[in-house]
Order: structure tokens, then sequence, then C-alpha cells
């Protein structure tokens, strides 16, 4: 997860500056380097691999219009998770569906507060009671969970693509976490491990 460069780099740039003068090869470029990481993001709020296919899409080609009016006064990266997320919120409402993580959540570690229930539970019975514990969130606080949680932004970069409060983000990720968390205890005795 940390793998995604925060700063807008000196390669980003010449890309950017390429696009704008009309370089069609520059723009593939910009797709390869960031689609996998936008699709990442987009499917933990989205359902559907479909959806998030489409939707990631969306917002490279809404990218592709908008570039002129990137001028590098924010993070590249804050630019395209912005997009990514008003574009999955705006399909969810669209839609009439909730968000969800539905991607593998291999590094999500759970602790058992009692033996018996690791060995009544299995792994994809663990996974699908946090899916629900997820997709019970209110979009907002999914939203900010996702981002702090999966992807390990900071939370001055989640405000930023949020386009609230720092303060406001803590509190969500904070009521998140206490929400799944009772979710997990009534309903198997497991807590998260941040």
């Amino acid at each position: 997860m940390g793998d995604f460069n925060l700063n807008i780099n000196s390669e980003d740039i010449e890309l950017i500056n390429s696009v704008k003068e009309g370089n069609e090869n520059a723009f593939n470029l910009l797709v390869r380097k960031y689609q996998k990481k936008i699709y990442m993001v987009i499917r933990k709020m989205v359902l559907n691999h479909d959806d998030a296919d489409d939707i990631t899409q969306e917002v490279f080609i809404k990218l592709y219009h908008s570039i002129n009016e990137f001028r590098g006064e924010s993070k590249f990266f804050t630019y395209l998770y912005r997009m990514a997320i008003n574009f999955s919120l705006n399909h969810l409402l669209r839609n009439k569906k909730t968000l969800m993580k539905t991607a593998s959540i291999e590094n999500l570690s759970i602790a058992s507060k009692d033996k018996q229930a690791d060995e009544i539970i299995d792994a994809e019975e663990k996974t699908k009671l946090i899916e629900k514990a997820i997709e019970s969130l209110p979009d907002q606080q999914r939203a900010v969970f996702n981002l702090r949680y999966y992807e390990n932004l900071s939370y001055e970069d989640i405000s930023t693509i949020l386009n609230k409060s720092i303060g406001g983000m803590k509190a969500n990720y904070f009521h998140a976490v206490k929400k799944i968390e009772k979710f997990l205890k009534a309903n198997c005795k497991f807590e998260l491990i941040d």
C-alpha cells in the first residue's frame, strides 16, 4: 500500500505536460501507471468487478478531458483519488448500492477472544462477517475506513480527497472502527487489530 508515491514526480510532470500538448502515448503511460491502483480504490467502494472496471474507465476519460485543469496545486494522486471516490459515490447513489469492500482482505488481522470461535468460524466466514460490518457503515465512514485502513492514507490526505476537515476524518474513522468492532463482537466475538 505504501508503494504509491504521494508526491508528483518529474516523470508525472513530463507525462502530464505531454498530455496537455496532445500526446496520447503519454496519456496511455499515465493510465498504465495508475490504473491498477485507482481500480483497487474503486473496487473497495463498489460491489462488483464490472462496475469497478466501468468506473475506472470513466475516471480516466474524465482525466483525459480535464488534464488541462490540473495545475499541480495538489498532489497528482489526490487529484485521481478524488475523481475515483466521487465517481464511485455517484455510481452508488445512482444505483442505490451500498459501499462495500469485496476485494481480498488477507491483510486484515482478526483477534479471537475465544479459542472455540476460531475452531468454529473459518476464514471465509470471518471475511463475510467483516464485509457485512463494513457494508453496514454510513457512506462517508466507509470511504474513510477504506482509505485509512486499506490504503494506509494519512488523515490529511483523506481530508483533501474527500474535501472534509482532518478532525472530521479522524472522528469518522474512530466511529467506523467502533461500529465494526461492535458488529463483530455481536456476531462472533472478534475484534479488529489496527
